[in-house]
């Protein structure tokens, strides 16, 4: 099974852009509308986002004159499939090692004087 994934080269293309700084992107943002903090700024740099407004996409494309192509390289990862149902909730236990985990039962026996 494929599961889809991305690298996102926000850093890489603002160096390559002499930009080496999270905040030099606050002003050129703020000239096309888009407010943020400094932190979210950073967050944005620095982290791979989840979710991204196409605002912010498209104005990072124009202020670093760079395609969606430079910033989003899409990743294709290979997974293992999936265990049945009953394998996951504990139902096949023919491959589980479980037994091997159990405490030994404890012997009580009387103290001597």
């Amino acid at each position: 099974m494929r599961n889809l994934d991305y690298r996102w080269h926000l850093r890489q293309v603002m160096a390559n852009r002499g930009m080496f700084s999270t905040t030099d992107l606050l002003p050129l943002l703020q000239e096309r509308g888009i407010t943020l903090s400094t932190s979210q700024v950073y967050r944005l740099v620095v982290e791979r986002p989840e979710r991204l407004s196409l605002k912010i996409l498209m104005a990072l494309l124009d202020i670093l004159d760079c395609t969606m192509d430079d910033l989003i390289e899409p990743v294709a990862t290979q997974t293992e499939a999936r265990k049945p149902k009953a394998a996951q909730a504990g139902g096949d236990h023919t491959n589980s090692t479980l037994g091997s985990l159990r405490p030994r039962r404890a012997r009580i026996t009387e103290a001597g004087p």
